[in-house]
């Protein structure tokens, strides 16, 4: 797009002394006729170029213009480096690397020395949920809506959202928008989604809320359910929840209160903590938890 072009150009004047039109158009891969009418953009913006001809001439901000050369530290470049990195990582493209190299001429060099933070977002199988972020990215970028065969605890639905926000949770990426089945803003899983498709209808004009999600929320809505867990498992409270979350010291078990609408996940957290945890409240969720306990040992008995 022309407006990342000029955002580009204007970095790299802003880094380095001089530069020529033909490195300019081979860096944005377009011809030096398009870097020359950008360069005439940015002066209408009020940025005074200077063009000096012959050999080791280029182009140049104006000496004395008052602006600050160093928008981002090395330190601040590393940092979006990370960030950057971490997107392509469930990407099959290279295109955030590639945009860093467009903004930055200093950025070639940060990538030989290496990077001492390295974030992957992908799953062990890329391909698991990378075309499907890209679809969706799509979606967004576009306003418009996706259609998707969803599989949950229960059982199989036919969905069609509008899709606001790409999230990576609890481990694992999300799609959030508008359910039209639900007439509700709804969370779904992208490993769980099938058949993923673009609608081509576009969203419906609405006040979109703001994302927010509670630590200890799985999904809007749900019952208030309170966990007794052995003091001996603090660390991993303090690990999943923050240190904020255990106000207990350490010779007293930790009670906890959750809000969780998907009772069978729930069901399948608790388990995971083995002998550990008990569900203390409410009462309905304690006996249908100590049938489901029943029913498995029933598995091992001889």
């Amino acid at each position: 797009m022309k407006i990342d072009r000029i955002i580009g150009i204007l970095s790299i004047l802003l880094q380095k002394e001089k530069v020529t039109s033909s490195e300019l158009a081979e860096k944005f891969e377009v011809s030096r006729r398009t870097i020359i009418r950008d360069i005439e953009d940015i002066e209408k913006a009020g940025i005074p170029i200077v063009t000096f001809q012959g050999q080791g001439g280029g182009i140049s901000i104006m000496e004395g213009f008052k602006i600050d050369r160093i928008l981002l530290s090395k330190d601040d470049m590393k940092a979006i480096l990370a960030g950057l990195g971490s997107l392509d990582s469930i990407s099959k493209t290279k295109r955030y690397r590639q945009l860093m190299s467009k903004l930055s001429s200093e950025y070639s060099d940060m990538l030989n020395s290496g990077n001492q933070i390295i974030i992957d977002l992908a799953s062990w199988d890329k391909s698991v949920v990378s075309d499907k972020i890209e679809l969706i990215k799509n979606a967004i970028d576009n306003h418009q809506k996706i259609r998707f065969t969803y599989f949950s605890p229960t059982g199989k639905s036919q969905r069609e959202i509008e899709p606001y926000h790409l999230i990576f949770q609890w481990s694992n990426w999300y799609v959030w928008g508008y359910c039209i089945f639900r007439n509700d803003y709804r969370m779904f899983k992208l490993t769980r989604i099938n058949d993923l498709e673009l609608s081509g209808i576009i969203n419906e004009k609405r006040e979109v809320p703001e994302y927010i999600i509670h630590k200890l929320q799985y999904t809007k809505g749900g019952d208030d359910i309170t966990v007794k867990f052995d003091k001996s498992l603090k660390w991993r409270i303090i690990d999943e929840f923050g240190i904020e979350i255990s106000n207990s010291d350490d010779k007293d078990d930790i009670f906890m209160t959750f809000q969780w609408s998907d009772i069978p996940a729930f069901y399948k957290y608790i388990l995971s903590f083995g002998d550990k945890a008990e569900i203390i409240s409410p009462e309905k969720y304690r006996q249908e938890f100590k049938e489901l306990v029943k029913k498995t040992l029933k598995k091992y008995q001889i």
